[in-house]
C-alpha cells in the first residue's frame, strides 16, 4: 500500500461564472506547484470548496488534476458525504479517474455514535483499494473521531494516515503515541506545521502551499534536516498567511491570493462572496511578509 509524505497543497477549484471547471487554469496551477517541488496534490478539500460543488463538478475537478499531474506526483482527492453510499460512490469515481489515494472526511447532520462513525470509514475502506488518509476537523464536523476510534481504524490495511485539524496539539500527540507506528500523521493548516513535524509528523496537507509552495517546502526541508531554529523562524513568517485566512473566508482568501499571482481561478462559489478590499489588502501584505515580494492588491 502506497504511503505519502511532504507538502501536499490543497487546491482551489477554478470555476468560470457559470460554474464550469476551468481545466486549463487548474493545469497551469498544478504545473507550477509540481515545478516548485510539491509532493502531491489534493483537490476537493476545504480550500477547494468541496461542500459547495455538485457531483459533476467534483468529477471534473478530479479528472482535471489527474490529467495535469500526469503521474508526476500522487493525486489524493477529498471524499466527503453524510452517507456511506455517497462516500463509496465518490471513492470509486476517484479510483476510476486515476487518483492515487483519497482524503476521507465524514459530513454529519444528525449526531452519530462512535460505532456509526467508525462504520462510515471502514465501509469506504472496504470498498476501495486506494490508500486512505483520514481527515478529522471538529471545527466543521458534528461527528469527530476519538483517539480510540482512530486507533481501531488504523488496523485497516487501506487506512494509512491521518490529518487532524483539531488545533489541539495535545490531542495530536496522543494520536502519535497511539498509532504513530501504524498511521502517518500530517499537519493541517490549523496546526503549526513545524511543531507537528517535530513530534514525528510526515508532512503537511496545506492550503497555504497552494499560494506559497516554496516557503512551505523550505519549511518541510528544514524540519527533515532537524534545523529547528531556522524552521521556527520560517514558520513564524508563514503563519502570517494562516492568520489572514483564519480571519476571513478561506476559499475567498486563497483564490484572491492566486488571482494576485496571475491565476484566473474565479470567485468563490455563491453564496460566498469574493474577498473584500480589506481582506485583499491583508492578503497582499501577508504575501509580501512571507515571500519578500510586494504584490499590488486590485479590488
Amino acid at each position: 500500500m502506497a504511503r505519502f509524505e511532504g507538502i501536499i497543497p490543497y487546491l482551489v477549484t477554478p470555476l468560470d461564472p457559470e460554474g464550469r471547471v476551468e481545466a486549463g487554469v487548474m493545469a497551469s496551477l498544478c504545473d507550477d506547484l509540481i515545478a516548485a517541488g510539491v509532493h502531491g496534490l489534493t483537490p476537493l478539500g476545504s480550500t477547494g470548496e468541496f461542500a459547495y460543488l455538485d457531483e459533476a463538478q467534483k468529477r471534473e475537478t478530479v479528472a482535471a488534476v489527474v490529467a495535469a499531474a500526469a503521474g508526476r506526483v500522487p493525486v489524493l482527492p477529498g471524499v466527503a458525504s453524510t452517507a456511506i453510499r455517497g462516500a463509496v460512490a465518490q471513492a470509486r469515481a476517484c479510483r476510476a479517474a486515476g487518483a492515487d489515494g483519497i482524503v476521507l472526511i465524514l459530513d454529519a447532520y444528525f449526531p452519530l455514535t462512535e460505532g456509526e462513525i467508525e462504520r462510515y470509514f471502514l465501509t469506504v475502506a472496504d470498498a476501495t483499494d486506494l490508500p486512505i488518509i483520514l481527515y478529522t476537523n471538529p471545527n466543521f464536523q458534528r461527528a469527530d473521531l476519538s483517539v480510540a476510534s482512530i486507533a481501531r481504524l488504523s488496523r485497516h490495511p487501506n487506512i494509512v494516515g491521518i490529518k487532524d485539524a483539531s488545533t489541539n496539539t495535545g490531542r495530536l500527540l496522543s494520536i502519535l503515541n497511539r498509532v504513530g507506528g501504524d498511521l502517518d500523521v500530517f499537519a493541517a493548516s490549523s496546526h503549526i506545521a513545524a511543531s507537528v513535524m517535530m513530534l514525528g509528523g510526515k508532512g503537511w496537507f496545506a492550503g497555504p502551499a497552494c499560494v506559497i509552495p516554496r516557503e512551505c517546502l523550505a519549511l518541510y526541508q528544514l524540519c527533515r534536516e532537524e534545523r529547528w531554529g531556522e524552521a521556527v523562524a520560517l514558520q513564524k513568517r508563514v503563519w502570517a498567511f494562516n492568520e489572514v485566512f483564519a480571519r476571513y473566508n478561506l476559499a475567498a482568501c486563497v483564490k484572491a491570493a492566486l488571482q494576485m499571482q496571475g491565476y484566473a481561478v474565479g470567485d468563490p462559489v455563491p453564496p460566498q462572496s469574493p474577498a473584500s478590499p480589506e481582506a485583499r489588502a491583508a492578503i497582499a501584505a501577508a504575501l509580501a511578509d512571507v515571500t519578500g515580494v510586494g504584490i499590488t492588491s486590485h479590488s
